[in-house]
C-alpha cells in the first residue's frame, strides 16, 4: 500500500478564537472611527470595498486584539520550528477592509512578509470566501482531470468566514476574496508578521 509523504506542503491555519466578542466590538468601533475619518480609504487589492490606512499600533484596541490572538501566532512559529531565540516577531502592518454590495478583493499576495492573516469582525452569510491558489507553477501548465478535489489535487481552496475566525498563511500564497453578495458589511482585519533577526 502506498503511503504518500506530503513534501513541500503549504499550511493554512484556521482557528475560531474563544471569547472573541468583546474584542470584536472594540475593534468594530475602532475601524468605524477610522472609516468616518477617511471615507475614501486607499486602494490596493480591494474592488469597490473600503481599505483603511495602517492601524496605529500604539492604540489600545489593536493592542488588545493582538493579545487575544498572540497564542495562535506563537503556535504558527512553533509549528514551523522557526528560531525565536535569534529572531523576534514583528507585526509591521495591520489594516481593515470593509466589503458589501458586490465588493471583493483581487488575487494578490503579501510581499516581504513571512506570515499573513485575516481575522473576521463581521461575517454575514454569503459575504465572500477567502480563496487560496496553488503556489506551485507546474500544475498551471499540466493538470490531469480529477473526479473531485482533495488535499492532493486541488489547485484552489477556500475558507468561509465567520466572526471570530483567524486565518493565517504564508505570505507568498496568492489569495483573493469573493464578492460579498449581501448589503451587510464584511469586516476583516488583515496583517503581516515578520521574523526579524536580533
Amino acid at each position: 500500500m502506498n503511503n504518500p509523504q506530503l513534501f513541500f506542503s503549504t499550511p493554512v491555519w484556521v482557528t475560531k478564537i474563544e471569547d472573541y466578542k468583546q474584542t470584536n466590538e472594540e475593534m468594530f468601533k475602532y475601524i468605524k472611527k477610522l472609516q468616518s475619518e477617511d471615507e475614501k480609504g486607499i486602494v490596493k487589492s480591494n474592488v469597490k470595498g473600503w481599505h483603511s490606512k495602517d492601524f496605529d499600533m500604539e492604540n489600545e484596541a489593536p493592542k488588545n486584539f493582538i493579545k487575544l490572538i498572540s497564542a495562535n501566532i506563537h503556535q504558527v512559529f512553533k509549528d514551523m520550528d522557526w528560531d525565536l531565540q535569534k529572531q523576534k516577531i514583528k507585526i509591521p502592518s495591520m489594516w481593515a477592509i470593509i466589503n458589501k454590495d458586490g465588493a471583493n478583493n483581487a488575487r494578490h499576495h503579501h510581499g516581504n512578509s513571512d506570515i499573513s492573516a485575516a481575522y473576521y469582525i463581521r461575517a454575514p452569510k454569503n459575504c465572500g470566501e477567502i480563496v487560496f491558489y496553488d503556489p506551485r507553477p507546474a500544475p498551471v501548465f499540466s493538470h490531469p482531470l480529477c473526479n473531485k478535489p482533495n488535499l492532493l489535487n486541488a489547485m484552489v481552496n477556500s475558507v468561509n468566514p465567520v466572526e471570530g475566525l483567524l486565518v493565517m498563511f504564508p505570505s507568498y500564497l496568492d489569495h483573493s476574496v469573493n464578492a460579498n453578495m449581501t448589503s451587510d458589511e464584511r469586516i476583516v482585519i488583515s496583517f503581516n508578521i515578520n521574523l526579524v533577526r536580533t
